[in-house]
């Protein structure tokens, strides 16, 4: 089964047991986070797809949280010629490091 969620301003495409870095979330390691902005599901067995308008109501995706950390540092560096003008600064992104435990399908109607 996979899904694509959405989080942090940015979709992934997920599936249970991977591990993926997203835009920093408010949860402690350890913790069970669960993905509620789901915008397509699709089951391999049956083929199904169930495609969200934006999103797809009842499904959800449970991730646990990994990590919480910084990337790498980006340098950048300002120069201005003729007076010399220079400015250096660097940033390092903060991340969280969740792996997906289960997706959970939208609840499918009687028929």
């Amino acid at each position: 089964m996979f899904a694509v969620i959405e989080t942090g301003g940015k979709q992934y495409l997920v599936s249970p047991g991977q591990k993926i870095k997203i835009e920093k979330i408010v949860a402690l390691e350890g913790e069970q986070f669960i993905f509620d902005r789901v915008l397509l599901v699709f089951e391999e067995e049956g083929g199904d797809i169930k495609l969200g308008a934006p999103y797809v109501e009842g499904a959800a995706a449970e991730a646990k949280v990994l990590k919480q950390g910084r990337a790498k540092k980006i340098k950048m560096m300002r120069y201005k010629s003729k007076t010399g003008h220079r400015r250096r600064k660097g940033h390092r992104q903060p991340f969280t490091e969740v792996e997906i435990t289960n997706i959970t399908p939208p609840d499918l109607p009687l028929s």
